[in-house]
């Protein structure tokens, strides 16, 4: 039996709203023409997925077990579309994180395939490896720790971590300093991209650190160590790329180095990937 995606997605918007007239909404589709696919995708699969009354609707376990699999399994369909029309255009997407530059591969990546139209997508650390996954990216340069999973992964360099400070920070003289220096500090990263300072961090341990936000660019954070909001640990390279007046940066002598690869999808042959780590490699 061949799973109909078009069900899948129906499902996993009820499944979402648990709420048949919200999904059909959501979906743009009738009500009554959406209860019918459920109906026979239930059928198709001879298993209950919803429990339905007139207050509401619930997941069974079987639905549960479905709505898991189900995400990825669409993703998975979705990436392999975006995939299919990028290479269709002969197009391909090369991802790259803050202070990183791949002028020099991608201009030798043209160079050796003039027929191929390369693109640049900026990411961020939160999406530097789905950009991956769904298909937006071929190979991606990302800065580790990242979730390996599915990816293959080749080396490029490493580069040491410097903490970006207030310009008139109480450390901001400093030539370099340690970690534990920063203990008393309101670290702007997630503290799981920095864990030598999670060990350290006075805030962490009396629990008063404040309720953490997610910054969608390194200009977002610098502007908060500007206010005096907290500090960041980012890359020598990126500290360099984002330079202004009013925050400085100081190295970190004790923090490991960030470590830079690059990253693809592990099932994918394409000999363009092969072609890019090649050069990438030499440059």
């Amino acid at each position: 039996m061949d799973v109909d995606l078009r069900k899948l997605r129906y499902f996993v918007a009820v499944a979402e709203e648990l709420h048949f007239g919200r999904a059909a909404a959501r979906l743009h589709i009738a009500q009554p023409v959406l209860s019918r696919q459920i109906r026979a995708l239930e059928g198709e699969l001879r298993a209950q997925l919803f429990v339905r009354d007139k207050r509401s609707t619930s997941l069974t376990e079987a639905g549960r077990q479905l709505l898991e699999d189900a995400r990825p399994l669409l993703a998975s369909a979705s990436a392999m579309r975006r995939r299919v029309a990028t290479a269709a255009r002969g197009t391909f997407t090369v991802a790259f994180m803050p202070g990183i530059t791949v002028t020099d591969a991608v201009r030798a990546l043209s160079s050796r395939h003039p027929d191929v139209s390369v693109e640049l997508l900026r990411t961020t650390w939160d999406d530097q490896t789905e950009v991956l996954h769904d298909g937006r990216a071929d190979v991606s340069v990302v800065r580790l720790p990242v979730d390996r999973r599915g990816l293959s992964l080749r080396p490029l360099f490493s580069e040491p971590r410097v903490a970006v400070l207030r310009s008139d920070h109480r450390l901001a003289g400093k030539e370099s300093v340690l970690v534990g220096d920063l203990a008393g500090e309101h670290l702007l990263n997630d503290p799981d991209a920095v864990p030598e300072w999670r060990d350290v961090a006075v805030e962490l341990r009396d629990g008063t650190a404040p309720r953490r936000r997610g910054f969608r660019s390194v200009e977002e954070k610098l502007e908060h160590v500007a206010a005096g909001r907290g500090i960041a640990v980012i890359p020598r390279s990126t500290s360099e790329y984002y330079t202004r007046p009013d925050v400085v940066h100081v190295p970190v002598e004790d923090l490991p180095p960030n470590e830079v690869c690059l990253a693809w999808v592990a099932a994918r042959r394409s000999p363009l990937i092969s072609s890019f780590a090649e050069i990438l490699r030499s440059v």
